[in-house]
């Protein structure tokens, strides 16, 4: 039973010790590759945009609307609400 015993404590160190060494470098590589994939995906989208738009013309993204009113206070700003100072 004492034989047992420290032959599966010997395993789990050994698991331990290959362990430390092992899980850097695939983590390591792990990481390289979605580095490179990420890498390539702007590239392409890059140049997709580059081929897509000619030299010289601008692009709008987004154009904001024009309020009716002048002086109107935008929804954003919140409710106007009337009060009564009290002396």
């Amino acid at each position: 039973m004492i034989r047992f015993l420290i032959e599966i404590i010997c395993v789990l160190y050994l698991i331990r010790v290959i362990a430390r060494f092992l899980f850097p470098f695939l983590f390591q590589s792990a990481v390289k590759s979605a580095m490179n994939n990420a890498q390539q995906q702007y590239q392409q989208n890059y140049t997709q945009q580059q081929q897509t738009r000619k030299e010289g013309t601008i692009k709008i993204d987004h154009i904001p609307e024009q309020n009716k009113k002048k002086g109107s206070v935008p929804d954003s700003e919140g409710d106007f609400v009337d009060y009564e100072e009290i002396k």
